[in-house]
């Protein structure tokens, strides 16, 4: 079968993603300090639950202001987010062309908070994708690489596995699309994903 869609991970492929500087962002607003931060974040499990849909962005934020001791916003979770976010020019210019001849989409291991509002984080990124396309594992109850994140954000898009070309920046992740059934790519570098795409006749 033929590759009729490309689906393209967020943090590490379309853009580049500092947690330091999310870190740094969300310390300076509640007067914490960074180590604070990132155990509330990351240690206690927060960011992981919220990952995998096993709480809403509602809940994520109130519990993630309970542990830093400050009410957390949704405009102050996006502007920590955005801080942290930065385009990768030259990918998404691989993906637009990408998109003139196969269908384009997003998987990626982030709440909706991220997905919902990607306008305000990277606008670069929403302009590009059509609207549904930009999808959370937190739909799917479980984060890659667990074959069930792909397959059911598949069943979303309506498209086949084994149509399908994955790519990611993480060797697990592409592990665990191949178990899937999907075509997988390893990114390690605009160029050298051109040359992918290239060999596949995608661009």
């Amino acid at each position: 079968m033929s590759i009729s869609l490309v689906l393209f991970d967020l943090d590490g492929v379309l853009c580049d993603y500092d947690r330091s500087a999310r870190v740094a962002h969300l310390a300076a607003l509640t007067g914490q300090g960074v180590d604070a931060v990132r155990r509330a974040i990351w240690d206690s499990g927060l960011e992981a639950r919220a990952d995998a849909g096993l709480m809403s962005g509602k809940d994520y934020l109130s519990e993630l202001g309970l542990l830093l001791g400050h009410r957390i916003t949704l405009d102050d979770w996006l502007a920590a987010r955005r801080a942290a976010t930065t385009p990768k020019a030259e990918v998404l210019r691989l993906a637009k062309a990408v998109a003139s001849s196969r269908r384009v989409a997003v998987l990626t291991n982030n709440s909706r908070l991220l997905t919902e509002h990607m306008d305000r984080v990277c606008p670069e990124v929403g302009e590009l994708f059509d609207e549904g396309t930009i999808l959370s594992t937190a739909s799917y109850g479980a984060t890659k690489p667990a074959p069930q994140a792909y397959l059911r954000c598949l069943e979303e898009l309506d498209a086949m596995p084994a149509g399908t070309l994955f790519i990611d920046d993480v060797d697990s992740n592409v592990a665990g699309a191949i178990q899937a059934g999907l075509h997988a790519y390893m990114f390690i570098g605009a160029e050298a994903m051109a040359q992918e795409l290239a060999s596949r006749g995608l661009i």
